[in-house]
């Protein structure tokens, strides 16, 4: 069965996927980009290829969404599995179920500083990014031989968190990026400990192996990794092509220093509800 690993974009997965793989398919909990293999983003154009369909509609996918969850949970085995998707239904196909989903961990991210991140990774002006945050129908789309092969709703910011956080479908586990910066071992703790119990694995928590995972997977570390061997899930540059840093920022990403004071009071009014319910504010 699936556990979701899921988020807004630029909120932290990458991160809390790191703790998990190393923690959950190595030895000691030493981190390296390779163990990300074991946990792969879906919905991708992986998962799409080998149909013998057009899916010459951006949304054609999504009547696959399930059909490939199954086939994923064929072998019975417990499966991490990274989304941005938010938990919606598209044209009456709902992105997931309880036959499929055993539980998700959803990580939320102050979003006056997701705006900043977006901006960097997704090459925007401030402003495009806010549009981008705002938009209620936005998705990331993956076109490849004419053929739509990745289709992500994220839909808003709002509406993306909204969509996991109230989910009554199967358990949701919230945690904040920021508890991931500033408690970083009693919230991978937590993470770990949620997973042992919904999915009633025969292990007790390894507390040498979680620090070990926190240490390697540490900002500056991961940081180091990019730099020395690339990290192939980098996007390419429109300008220049090279690869834009995706561990880019780390704790400097501090939106009082990095936002004027017009954006950051339009964001406090625009996400006054969200900012007071997860203690932004």
């Amino acid at each position: 069965m699936i556990i979701w690993l899921a988020s807004y974009p630029k909120s932290g997965n990458t991160w809390l996927r790191s703790l998990i793989a190393s923690y959950f398919y190595s030895k000691s909990g030493n981190f390296d980009f390779d163990l990300l293999n074991n946990i792969d983003q879906f919905p991708s154009a992986q998962f799409f290829e080998g149909y013998d369909h057009s899916f010459s509609t951006v949304d054609s996918t999504s009547s696959f969404w399930i059909t490939e969850q199954a086939k994923i949970n064929n072998d019975k085995k417990l499966r991490f599995l990274k989304t941005h998707n938010a938990l919606c239904k598209i044209n009456s196909n709902v992105f997931t179920d309880q036959n499929n989903s055993l539980g998700g961990i959803y990580i939320i991210r102050d979003p006056r500083n997701v705006i900043s991140s977006l901006s960097h990774h997704y090459q925007l002006n401030l402003s495009e990014a806010l549009n981008f945050m705002t938009d209620s129908k936005r998705a990331l789309i993956e076109k490849k031989n004419n053929r739509y092969l990745g289709f992500v709703p994220i839909l808003s910011w709002d509406l993306h968190q909204d969509s996991w956080v109230n989910c009554k479908k199967f358990p949701i586990l919230v945690i904040r990026y920021e508890d991931l910066e500033l408690k970083i071992f009693e919230t991978f703790k937590k993470v770990i400990q949620f997973i042992i119990d919904i999915s009633n694995l025969d292990i007790s928590f390894d507390e040498v192996k979680a620090r070990n995972s926190i240490s390697s997977c540490g900002f500056e570390e991961m940081q180091n990794l990019e730099k020395s061997i690339g990290f192939k899930e980098s996007i390419i540059n429109k300008k220049t092509g090279n690869k834009i840093t995706f561990f880019n920022l780390g704790k400097k990403n501090n939106f009082r220093k990095l936002l004027d004071q017009q954006m950051i009071l339009h964001l406090n009014k625009l996400y006054k509800t969200q900012l007071e319910k997860f203690n932004y504010e």
